[in-house]
């Protein structure tokens, strides 16, 4: 990436920190990982059978950047052989209840959202995208 769309792109972050947050809790998998760490710490192979059609490999992805964005902490405890698990942190709690909220309404409005698609679809000329 260039030096010059790099200073662009932190300028956007700057400006938008909403976007910049979005991208972190909104993406497929991450906001489905913080609901279930919700619970209490859970180690990463509970998480990985929680959370339906998540691979290993974008558990992974999804831990690392949650972490690194201070949303996660990751504890190792010295067993044999060693006990990996996953809590959110504190910062997660301020966004806890609408995440759940978020979460119930999905749940609840799935069916309807994948209704309509149907019904947009098959009144839009086929291989048309607005």
């Amino acid at each position: 990436m260039s030096r010059r769309h790099t200073e662009v792109t932190d300028q956007v972050t700057r400006d938008c920190p909403l976007r910049e947050v979005l991208a972190v809790i909104g993406d497929k998998w991450s906001a489905q990982v913080l609901v279930r760490l919700g619970d209490g710490p859970v180690r990463f192979s509970e998480l990985e059978r929680s959370i339906e059609g998540i691979s290993r490999r974008m558990l992974t992805l999804s831990l690392r950047n949650l972490e690194r964005n201070g949303l996660v902490t990751r504890t190792v405890h010295p067993d044999a052989p060693p006990r990996v698990e996953y809590a959110t942190t504190a910062l997660v709690e301020e966004i806890r209840d609408p995440l759940e909220a978020l979460a119930d309404w999905a749940a609840r409005h799935r069916t309807t959202i994948a209704d309509a698609r149907r019904a947009y679809d098959r009144n839009s000329p086929s291989g048309t995208c607005t």
